[in-house]
């Protein structure tokens, strides 16, 4: 069974965002999350949010568990261009192509699994509940989904941090009169 997720008009050029793909496509599934939790690229974030998404398609969808589960492809399209222009000397005008990028993960069920059956009387009773056969392997792509976490909020300080970047290169020209 082919379980698929996609994300379609990521700005960002496929070129940067399939250098990361590619290092992942052939790893397990928790081994993938792991490494795309320490890449430090921005496109390792969007393979990884899409890896996420199909895993979460996998187990809500299908009843399946992480460790039944590994990677069929990864495959990073083009996506439509931004066209914009910047003004340059003698009224003249250069071309700006801001490229956009489909991301799409096939995730594939191993041979020896098989997805539970979830009966109507069951459902009512209770929510269906999946036990995983490594607790360990579930553990460690948790810690790495928490590193993932801990990874955008540092970027979005950094992104803030520009008014302090600002105050110290002021204060650094003061220092020098």
């Amino acid at each position: 069974m082919i379980i698929k997720a996609e994300q379609k008009n990521t700005r960002q050029t496929s070129r940067k965002v399939r250098l990361v793909a590619d290092v992942v496509k052939k790893m397990s599934v928790a081994d993938a999350i792991k490494h795309l939790a320490v890449i430090d690229r921005k496109a390792s974030l969007l393979v990884l949010k899409v890896l996420r998404q199909a895993v979460a398609n996998a187990m809500n969808n299908f009843h399946l568990a992480i460790s039944d589960l590994e990677i069929d492809n990864i495959i990073v399209n083009d996506g439509p261009a931004l066209k914009r222009w910047r003004a340059v000397s003698r009224g003249r005008a250069h071309t700006i192509l801001k490229r956009t990028c489909h991301v799409r993960v096939d995730l594939r069920t191993k041979k020896e699994s098989k997805p539970t059956e979830v009966k109507k009387t069951e459902v009512v009773a209770e929510a269906p509940v999946v036990k995983e056969a490594k607790p360990k392997t579930a553990k460690k792509a948790q810690d790495a989904i928490k590193l993932d976490r801990s990874k955008n909020q540092a970027a979005k300080l950094q992104g803030s941090g520009k008014g302090q970047a600002n105050k110290l290169i002021q204060s650094q020209k003061k220092g020098s009169k």
